[in-house]
């Protein structure tokens, strides 16, 4: 086995650091711990599915409770030695106490400081911080979510089939929200709130009619709930529509506080801004890697942990190579 880890010398250093502890961030790590690298996980404990009580779509794992899922995962990475602390990594930095030998075999190479006061080091560091949901501010919404009320027809869709069937707008794009939604339900009726009915386009509004959804215009100033279910949607005008349940497309909020700070190039998309990132997912600056709803909006689950794995993978192979060519530069 080839490593050069032990240059770096103490109990806080690391061959990768892994920052979030969801299925991207453990995919990483099961993949690394495997491949005999010294790997920390620093996990905060605050995964964007655990409003929910199942997941779905995950091949074998198909109707899980999140919270399950990531112990097995949590377990699973401990037999192949990689650390875990339940702690939150405040600030990330180039590690400037590199020698050139040492920046040599760790090309990023990177201080991680968590709220705990600890500090810990790192050859590459992996971002799996994720995102989290900003929700409409309609009373009683955040206390549903994840319930009656949802964001993801593949993720909650055969659980609410043939229900009455609301989607509440928050921008023109909640019109292509409505109509996937019909592939669930024959009775959905778009609620507009504050979105004017002016701003869907041509296209929209005759898919919409098409596919038999009710374009409800008006502001939407509460939720109807009976005996802890969702029955309806209230009106600014007092009018209640019968629902048993509500889409909503939360703001997507991508927790990259760590790839700003270490100066990732970052672009815009119509979900946010996200790092530029290869294949592999690796960003802009060396050794710093992105994985998950930290590196795209629509990482379900399963691709989560697919981008994970793919790092995991990308970066032994990175080790390995600079361990061999600072190997191979020794005198004889």
């Amino acid at each position: 086995m080839v490593t050069l880890t032990k240059t770096f010398g103490n109990e806080n250093s690391y061959d990768v650091v892994v920052v979030g502890g969801g299925a991207a961030g453990l995919s990483a790590a099961l993949v690394l711990g495997r491949a005999r690298r010294r790997t920390l996980v620093v996990d905060a404990g605050e995964p964007r599915n655990a409003p929910s009580a199942h997941m779905h779509g995950y091949l074998s794992r198909d109707g899980m409770a999140p919270a399950d899922f990531l112990a097995v995962g949590r377990e699973e990475i401990s037999r192949y030695g990689v650390e875990l602390v339940r702690d939150r990594a405040v600030t990330a930095s180039r590690d400037t106490d590199l020698t050139p030998e040492e920046r040599n075999l760790a090309p990023g190479g990177f201080a991680v400081t968590l709220a705990s006061g600890r500090t810990v080091r790192a050859r590459h560091l992996v971002v799996a911080t994720g995102l989290r949901d900003e929700l409409p501010p309609l009373p009683g919404l955040a206390e549903r979510f994840g319930r009656d009320v949802i964001h993801c027809p593949y993720c909650h869709g055969w659980e609410s089939r043939d229900l009455p069937t609301g989607v509440l707008a928050t921008s023109p794009l909640s019109a292509h929200q409505a109509l996937m939604v019909t592939q669930w339900s024959d009775d959905v009726r778009l609620f507009l709130d504050k979105v004017p009915e002016s701003d869907l386009s041509a296209e929209d509004r005759r898919r919409l009619a098409a596919a038999g959804v009710e374009v409800v215009p008006g502001e939407v100033t509460g939720l109807a709930v009976t005996e802890d279910r969702l029955t309806g949607v209230r009106l600014g005008d007092g009018t209640v529509h019968d629902r048993a349940v509500l889409y909503v497309a939360p703001r997507a909020v991508p927790r990259d506080e760590l790839l700003t700070a270490l100066g990732a190039e970052m672009r815009e998309t119509p979900f946010g801004r996200y790092p530029v990132i290869d294949e592999r997912g690796l960003t802009s600056v060396p050794g710093l890697w992105a994985a998950g709803n930290a590196s795209g909006f629509a990482e379900q689950v399963v691709n989560a942990a697919s981008r994970g794995y793919r790092a995991g993978a990308a970066i032994n192979g990175e080790l390995l190579f600079a361990d061999l060519d600072a190997k191979a530069a020794e005198p004889a």
